[in-house]
């Protein structure tokens, strides 16, 4: 005759969980990180093009990008400091970095901003991040720009460096619409190891930065 199994909540025998399978490693736990494509890339096609454009028997005169520098500026933050940290929040997850806050130099009494009142964020990108940050910039957030006929090549500022603005943060896909509270653009700029904006505009065409045809770069002469 079957016997009933005792209720557990009766003071009955409990039966034991069975135990967790074992998570198996990722198959590539163990392999080294990939190099960024765009890296990659400048190593093995770029320099070899700028070397033979330019002239540059040097190799280390072959110019190369040395940071990208994203700042936002909010001066709304000084009646709602709040907004500040959504704007901290979403330049994290577009750069895949901490911003820092940026303070008033000074206080402007029209304006009722105080000395150290923080109103706006940046954050500076080097190494890999440059690289991917880069990639994600050319291939997937400036396509999503709303009537883009191209990069003017006027904004060079004559040291090789090149500066650009963004008028939505809603053009990098990282950002959830539906969560956006306030559309806000930004300041990206360029640093390039060279201060020849010849160089530094070849550099940046060559790794896909796409420029209006009918702009004319600055043209350094030798």
């Amino acid at each position: 005759m079957a016997t009933k199994e005792k209720d557990p909540k009766k003071g009955g025998s409990k039966r034991q969980a069975a135990a967790p399978a074992p998570r198996e490693a990722h198959a590539g736990v163990e392999l080294p990180v990939p190099a960024p494509r765009l890296r990659n890339y400048y190593t093995n096609t770029v320099r070899a093009n700028l070397s033979k454009q330019f002239g540059l028997a040097n190799p280390h005169q072959i110019p190369n990008l040395e940071k990208i520098v994203l700042n936002v500026g909010m001066g709304e933050a000084i009646k709602q400091p709040k907004v500040l940290d959504t704007v901290v929040e979403e330049l994290s997850i577009i750069a895949g970095q901490r911003p820092t806050r940026k303070k008033a130099k000074k206080s402007i009494a029209n304006y009722g901003l105080r000395q150290g009142q923080e109103i706006g964020a940046s954050v500076t990108l080097r190494g890999n991040r440059m690289w991917e940050f880069l990639d994600r910039f050319v291939t997937t957030a400036i396509p999503r720009i709303r009537d883009f006929r191209g990069l003017s090549t006027r904004a060079f500022d004559g040291r090789g460096n090149y500066s650009l603005g963004v008028k939505e943060q809603m053009i990098f896909p990282e950002i959830n619409y539906d969560q956006v509270e306030q559309i806000h653009g930004m300041d990206i700029t360029f640093v390039t190891t060279t201060n020849k904006d010849d160089q530094a505009f070849a550099l940046l065409r060559e790794l896909g930065m796409p420029f209006r045809g009918d702009d004319k770069p600055i043209v350094v002469h030798h």
